[in-house]
């Protein structure tokens, strides 16, 4: 017969009550600590881009794409100076060519008409001047003629005054044939003067005539040098030694007054055109020197121009180019450009951050000591250049920094390397 032991199942129950508020604590101790843990430092997957931190020069550059144009006064546009047709096509685009070189033949009959019109438009002005002269020649002439018959007159009286003043004192006639004589001296003497003056006045008058007419003449001749000048254009020559670029019409083609009928440049008389990004245009300054990369040589330059508006975000530098041009170098031919804006003297600096702009604060990964994590600073820096970046505060010269883009880890201060 079984006995009933009640204290061995209160033994019994106390004990699985121990061992259940013991399982508890231990998975609160665990919890508690588990929760005090830090996160885990994350691993950066893939090489990263450092750079140490350096004091001394550093030379601030811009750089920016572009493409080698020929100089605005090395290039010729030819204009047609008439309307015209092209019959004629001698020359294609490519070809080098010296200024007397024809480069199309163009056909406009009324040009032909005008310019024998003008031809005989002046020698009717011509012979109208050898009419007016000769009309004139004779009018003097005979004014000429009439003050030398008053001339002789006046004299002829004035010596039978004098004569009748001398009968007069004899008392030989009287005094009325005396006054008679005498008045009839100085009323010729007074039409001699004015026959004088008119000769004189008739001399202007003919040179004042003479010279319409001659203008007449010389308007006439600019007239027919215009239209053998539209006749010569029709032989559409190159004006200058180069390369003809351009030539955008086909035989058969009519063209109107001022169409361009070629372009012609000298290839050896080039600029570089430059598209600077308009955030780093704005220390560019005209004579700062400047280097093109053509891809198959360097060339020196200096600052010549600067556009003055932005156009798609960047601006238009041109560079003036020094020396001799390298093998290859042509219009339209793609180049890198770098500008060099100033030195600074005795800075820190480092190189230029996959993020981050000029002037401002920025974040940087510093590597730590070990080499193998890295700890996020705040970084001031100052003036940029192309590839390098002043550093203003956050670093010492030498430390290690990270310049690749770490946004991924904007979340975290403190990344482990690879």
């Amino acid at each position: 017969m079984d006995i009933s032991r009640p204290d061995l199942k209160r033994q019994k129950r106390r004990r699985n009550f121990l061992y259940a508020a013991s399982f508890i604590a231990v998975i609160a101790v665990v919890g508690f600590l588990i929760l005090r843990l830090k996160p885990a430092i994350p691993t950066v997957d893939g090489p990263v881009w450092t750079d140490v931190v350096k004091r001394g020069a550093l030379l601030r550059q811009v750089r920016g794409p572009g493409t080698l144009v020929p100089r605005e006064d090395r290039i010729r546009l030819i204009p047609a100076e008439t309307e015209a047709t092209v019959i004629r096509i001698r020359v294609l685009p490519g070809a080098k060519v010296e200024p007397d070189t024809i480069l199309m033949d163009l056909v406009d009959p009324e040009v032909q008409q005008e310019m024998l019109d003008a031809g005989l438009q002046l020698k009717a002005a011509e012979a109208d001047l050898l009419n007016v002269k000769a009309r004139l020649r004779s009018d003097l002439m005979t004014q000429q003629a009439g003050a030398a018959t008053v001339s002789a007159d006046q004299k002829q009286a004035a010596l039978q005054s004098q004569t009748d003043k001398s009968l007069y004192d004899l008392g030989v006639i009287s005094g009325l044939t005396y006054s008679a004589s005498k008045g009839k001296a100085d009323e010729l003497s007074q039409r001699n003067d004015i026959e004088h003056q008119r000769y004189d006045l008739n001399e202007k008058a003919i040179a004042t005539q003479v010279a319409v007419q001659q203008t007449k003449v010389a308007q006439a001749q600019a007239m027919l040098g215009l239209r053998q000048k539209q006749q010569a254009a029709l032989s559409v020559r190159a004006g200058i030694a180069g390369v003809l670029v351009d030539l955008p019409h086909q035989v058969g083609e009519h063209v109107a007054i001022g169409t361009t009928l070629a372009k012609v440049v000298q290839p050896d008389q080039l600029k570089a055109s430059l598209k600077i990004p308009e955030t780093q245009a704005r220390d560019i300054q005209i004579g700062q020197p400047s280097e093109i990369d053509t891809h198959n040589g360097v060339i020196l330059g200096k600052v010549m121009r600067i556009d003055p508006a932005v156009q798609n975000g960047t601006v238009t530098v041109d560079v003036e180019l020094a020396g001799a041009l390298p093998q290859g170098a042509r219009p339209d031919l793609s180049v890198d450009g770098t500008i060099d804006l100033d030195r600074l003297s005795d800075v820190l600096y480092i190189g230029r951050p996959a993020v981050g702009n000029e002037n401002s604060t920025i974040s940087l990964f510093r590597v730590d000591a070990d080499g193998k994590t890295a700890t996020r600073v705040s970084v001031k820096v100052g003036r940029a250049s192309v590839n390098s970046m002043e550093v203003l505060s956050g670093l010492n010269a030498g430390d290690s920094v990270i310049l690749s883009d770490m946004s991924k880890w904007d979340s975290t201060d403190r990344v482990r390397l690879q």
